[in-house]
């Protein structure tokens, strides 16, 4: 199992047009070979931001690395975007190797 995650800071009052974006977009990641699951989280609440991170779950570094170099990959990422002082700071990817699953 491989799992990468964005996180993003996005100002206060932006949020509602930021789940929109992710809401209505087309992923095309049930399409990618290797694909498992995606969700939007929404984490704490800070003075000036609200976190949330994107998770997707492949099943190996290959695949989620494919999709990355992938048509599906542009085609999803050309999509609409947010109005501007939506972000604090770019968007952090970290990604994740399983260990240990059960």
């Amino acid at each position: 199992m491989f799992l990468a995650m964005n996180r993003f800071q996005i100002a206060k009052g932006f949020e509602s047009g930021f789940e929109a974006v992710w809401r209505q977009r087309e992923s095309y990641l049930s399409e990618v070979p290797g694909f498992v699951s995606f969700a939007l989280l929404k984490g704490p609440e800070r003075d000036d931001h609200v976190l949330y991170a994107s998770h997707t779950q492949w099943q190996s570094r290959q695949a989620f690395d494919a999709w990355v170099d992938s048509d599906h990959f542009r085609k999803a990422h050309a999509q609409a975007s947010t109005p501007k002082g939506t972000y604090l700071g770019h968007p952090e990817l970290e990604t994740f190797e399983a260990v240990l699953q059960e």
